[in-house]
């Protein structure tokens, strides 16, 4: 069995602790290093190459976003999964943009971490149910910008736009590709198109995307 390649990053030793407890019994998830800063994380992921990242938001040298930042303009393929403190962290939208696939709060249940960490190295996005008024927030912000603001949907083909209105909805990729007859790895190289047309980072921004066009409601908007 191939393993999902784990990396710690957090500057409290005792969370740390807790968390690789929990890890290392898993028979299908590796810790290939720990990290206490935010530099050192990007060192390690270069060096590593792990399959996840979980990531502290608050670390010193250099923050949890920035380094978000840094390891996906490197070019690093790695999922990573934004830890915080509080759900309403000024933070989680930053991190969001800036490429992260998953955002949940330190208290998160054991059996919920796992499965996001699953679901992340399959290429999933998660965002805890408790941050999702933070997201709804900015959803409302960025719909009230200019339109020239965003590139639009109208550049996506009707498949891509049927795809984008599943991925704003929840849908994984599994689900996308049983919905529409295709398999995950076609489905895989379609978002990556529609990601680049609208110039964004993550199915996150799409699902922001789809609103600010008017392609689903708002309301309809699920955590991803």
């Amino acid at each position: 069995m191939k393993k999902i390649k784990v990396l710690l990053a957090d500057d409290h030793s005792l969370f740390r602790e807790g968390v690789r407890s929990l890890l290392e019994d898993q028979d299908d998830i590796e810790i290939v290093g720990e990290a206490e800063d935010g530099l050192e994380v990007v060192k390690l992921v270069s060096k590593l190459n792990p399959s996840v990242v979980l990531m502290d938001i608050n670390m010193p040298v250099m923050d949890g976003v920035e380094a978000t930042r840094a390891i996906l303009e490197a070019g690093k393929k790695a999922g990573i999964i934004i830890l915080t403190m509080y759900p309403q962290d000024e933070h989680v939208f930053e991190g969001l943009r800036a490429g992260a696939k998953a955002y949940l709060l330190k208290d998160t249940r054991s059996k919920k971490l796992l499965e996001v960490i699953r679901k992340v190295h399959q290429g999933e996005a998660v965002i805890d149910p408790e941050m999702t008024t933070r997201l709804l927030t900015e959803l409302k912000r960025l719909a009230e910008k200019p339109e020239e603001d965003m590139p639009r949907v109208q550049s996506l083909t009707d498949q891509e736009r049927k795809i984008l209105t599943l991925v704003a909805n929840g849908a994984s990729n599994k689900d996308i590709a049983s919905e529409i007859d295709l398999s995950e790895r076609t489905i895989k190289n379609y978002l990556s198109v529609i990601f680049q047309k609208l110039q964004v980072n993550n199915r996150t921004e799409a699902a922001i995307r789809a609103v600010k066009d008017g392609l689903v409601e708002q309301k309809d908007v699920k955590g991803l």
